[in-house]
């Protein structure tokens, strides 16, 4: 039996656990310090923010941590932001990733309803341009994978930001098509709120998004070879 939770307390040790699943699963360069997840559960736990909600689900398998996947609700834009998801070998191809993926949805749903006092807008995910479930993801009619160079920032000094593809899954209204405007804010909330950079507008990486999407007024599909 696996069993799926999520974390609260910064001193599990389920914690300590799922981020060294994570260090095997990501570059070093894509993943946060373990500090970050245990300042997001003291805030959680100390309720300190408005409109954020930090999770971090684990699953477990005879006491052992096999699969985790983090996110958080963003109410000012009333989005869900898919943070990490990882699955250790030997539980893979039982779907698991779908399983810890609908249950942090379900999380959002909850929080929209509870920040924002209205269903929630959608979900939005980093991937990879070679990640073999993009061109699954892109079938799916509500899904927008969208059209511009997006940077995951620069997680650590010395780190370059990560080049990567910005989907947008829809569950109010399906569009083919986001204004620029809506866009620069939903940009924005994800390095501010999400990443904590302080001055999203002072790195390079965050202005050259919004060089190449302020000449247009709507951002589209992403054609993808």
């Amino acid at each position: 039996m696996i069993r799926i939770r999520e974390i609260t307390d910064a001193k599990d040790p389920a914690l300590t656990a799922a981020y060294a699943l994570l260090k095997r699963n990501f570059h070093a360069d894509e993943r946060v310090a373990i500090s970050e997840w245990r300042s997001s559960l003291r805030e959680k736990a100390d309720r300190v923010h408005s409109d954020l909600a930090w999770h971090l689900l684990v699953a477990e398998q005879d006491g052992v941590v096999v699969g985790l996947n983090s996110g958080t609700y963003i109410g000012s834009i009333n989005l869900g932001m898919i943070g990490y998801l990882a699955i250790a070998a030997g539980a893979r191809s039982n779907g698991l990733g779908s399983r810890l993926r609908s249950r942090l949805r379900t999380r959002f749903e909850r929080d929209a309803l509870t920040l924002r006092g209205e269903p929630l807008g959608g979900i939005m995910g980093e991937v990879s341009l070679t990640n073999p479930w993009l061109r699954s993801l892109a079938r799916r009619p509500h899904v927008l994978v969208l059209d511009f160079p997006y940077y995951q920032p620069s997680l650590a000094p010395g780190d370059a930001p990560s080049p990567f593809v910005l989907y947008l899954e829809q569950l109010q209204h399906v569009r083919t098509r986001v204004p620029t405007t809506e866009l620069r804010r939903i940009l924005f909330a994800v390095w501010r709120r999400v990443y904590r950079i302080v001055r999203p507008l002072d790195r390079p990486a965050f202005r050259a998004m919004m060089r190449n999407i302020d000449t247009r007024r709507t951002i589209g599909r992403r054609t993808l070879s």
